[in-house]
């Protein structure tokens, strides 16, 4: 049985016991969150699609994570003008429980 879930803006397919990374959720590690976006469902013998999925899927919060660093350089040749930024995005690490 899985599932596909919009979290954030993103698509997943999830199935229970699973463990994903997801741009960043409010709330601690242990927390439960659950996704009621659920947009395609599959049980091995028939598939939901569309309006009639009624299906939500839980999760439990595990960690906090940063991503790998992504350098923003700015150069503007024979000027002498170099900038350098960089930033992490966060994320969460959730483990689905169930599909329900």
């Amino acid at each position: 049985m899985f599932a596909i879930v919009k979290i954030a803006g993103q698509q997943y397919r999830v199935s229970a016991g699973q463990s994903l990374y997801v741009p960043h959720l409010s709330g601690n590690a242990g927390d439960s969150v659950s996704f009621d976006d659920v947009l395609l469902l599959d049980n091995g013998s028939s598939v939901e699609t569309g309006s009639t999925v009624k299906a939500k899927v839980n999760a439990e919060i595990v960690a906090e994570k940063k991503g790998k660093t992504v350098i923003a350089f700015k150069m503007k040749r024979r000027k002498g003008f170099r900038k350098k930024k960089g930033h992490r995005t966060l994320y969460t690490q959730i483990k689905i429980t169930s599909i329900a």
